[in-house]
């Protein structure tokens, strides 16, 4: 099972939906884990990052993401994004967590927020209590910078945290030493380079990396071919490509299902024990290996 851990989808003609079920399909990948896109034209991506241009639409477009799943069920499923200052931020992530969302995309470079604001701690704790991770990127600026978000994972230790990029820059040796410090905090490989990628896998160890596209930005089979052409074992990159993120996200068993077997067999229909994957506060890894 192979499931892209982190792509954006918005209603544009370069990051839709459909073109990216194309891509992964393409890339032999069985799901994919998206969040709302279109808050930036990440073809101008160098305009926001050095503050040149600002965020277009600061509301996340979360009705397409939970649309597109819809659809698409056994393929997607979905963080939800919000604003950590809006009002009622809480109650709203809890709806979102009880009617299918699988964890809490944040967005500092839209949002100018701090990680150590207590609207994120209230989130993330709450992220926490549902059994769902943190996913973010980081921004080179005191309040959101990977230091704080490593932070933010030793402050709720029931909460898992996963670093989008690998952090920030092209070898952030920050998030790589949370992520072999910190029982909860995972790495998303999504546009990072290969060394640094390779380097990561061999410090803080296979069970700590997951893989992610960043679609429309890169493209799946991309992304995924730095993974193939790490040298570790079929387990180890079997965790990597899916079997970390399957955890992370608590799926069920039917939920763990390769597009191959629903074209052949048609959609799984036993029933989950959703009281063992539905555990509060639970961190998976262990640092056992």
């Amino acid at each position: 099972m192979i499931i892209d851990a982190h792509a954006h989808i918005s209603e544009t003609d370069y990051g839709n939906a459909e073109l990216y079920l194309k891509q992964i399909k393409e890339a032999g990948i069985d799901q994919g884990v998206v969040v709302p896109g279109g808050m930036m034209d990440v073809r101008i991506m160098t305009e926001y990052i050095i503050g040149r241009k600002n965020p277009e639409n600061l509301v996340p477009n979360n009705e397409y993401v939970q649309k597109s799943i819809k659809a698409n069920p056994d393929v997607l499923r979905g963080y939800f994004c919000i604003d950590p200052h809006e009002a009622n931020a809480a109650n709203k992530l809890e709806q979102a967590l009880r009617t299918g969302y699988k964890g809490l995309k944040l967005s500092p470079m839209t949002h100018q927020f701090s990680f150590s604001s207590k609207a994120i701690a209230e989130l993330t704790e709450l992220c926490g209590n549902y059994g769902y991770p943190v996913y973010t990127h980081v921004v080179y600026s005191p309040g959101a910078s990977t230091v704080k978000f490593a932070a933010l994972a030793k402050q709720f230790p029931k909460t898992n945290y996963i670093l989008g990029h690998m952090g920030f820059g092209p070898a952030d040796q920050d998030g790589l030493e949370a992520a072999r410090e910190l029982n909860n905090f995972f790495l998303e490989t999504s546009t990072g380079n290969f060394l640094h990628i390779k380097e990561a896998v061999k410090k803080a160890g296979p069970r700590k990396i997951v893989f992610g596209s960043e679609f429309p930005l890169s493209h799946p089979a991309a992304e995924i071919k730095k993974i193939l052409l790490l040298d570790l074992s079929d387990g180890d990159k079997e965790r990597i490509l899916g079997g970390n993120i399957s955890l992370l996200l608590n799926l069920s068993s039917k939920e763990m299902v390769s597009r191959e077997r629903v074209a052949k067999e048609g959609p799984v229909k036993e029933k989950s024990n959703q009281e063992n994957i539905k555990q509060k506060g639970r961190v998976w890894w262990n640092g056992k290996g």
